[in-house]
């Protein structure tokens, strides 16, 4: 950091933010495949918590690279880069007293681990949308699977990038044998028995 940068110390705090929302803040991290289901479950959870009374905020990869992230590309150092900012505003959401779903591919272990330096070990609850590559491949919702296998899209996880998988994620939803209702029940059991909400 330049020596010229001093920051600025507030004095609202951030457990004085999540006192007045009545909740502790965190990041709910959904890592998988794209096509696994992670943006669907996050949105359904997000609508639970929020209709709980919780202060919530979702973050997508989609979205966020038409907006904050738009001149990046798919190259490995940019897929850091995309992920180091959305690590970086998932933590300012957490300071602000919001619990924040976040749904990236995030493919490489070094990835995620980068994300919980920044965000926090404590305020980031990682949740693995297990679905197989079959079972992705046969949604391919957005056609992005059909590019690959054909050569137009470079670099897509699961075909010709790796993806690997959590080795102990708080949280493990085998999608194959997990409806939507279900996935997001686990997602809140977790929170409760945790004491998170």
């Amino acid at each position: 950091m330049s020596e010229n940068i001093v920051l600025h110390d507030y004095d609202i705090s951030r457990s004085q933010r999540n006192k007045v929302n009545g909740h502790e803040s965190f990041v709910l991290w959904f890592t998988g495949l794209s096509g696994s289901g992670k943006s669907t479950i996050a949105n359904k959870v997000e609508e639970e918590l929020f209709y709980k009374g919780i202060t919530t905020y979702a973050l997508d990869g989609d979205n966020i690279r038409s907006g904050i992230n738009k001149g990046l590309g798919f190259t490995k150092e940019d897929r850091l880069e995309n992920l180091r900012r959305i690590a970086e505003v998932a933590k300012l959401f957490v300071d602000a007293g919001v619990v924040t779903l976040a749904a990236f591919v995030s493919p490489l272990i070094s990835d995620r681990e980068q994300v919980k330096q920044i965000v926090g070990e404590n305020d980031i609850i990682e949740v693995f949308v297990d679905t197989p590559l079959e079972e992705c491949e046969r949604r391919d919702v957005k056609g992005l699977y059909k590019k690959a296998r054909a050569g137009e899209i470079k670099n897509f996880t699961g075909i010709d990038a790796p993806y690997e998988a959590p080795k102990n994620p708080e949280i493990h939803i085998k999608t194959k044998q997990t409806k939507v209702e279900e996935a997001v029940q686990i997602v809140i059991n977790y929170l409760e028995e945790t004491h998170r909400i």
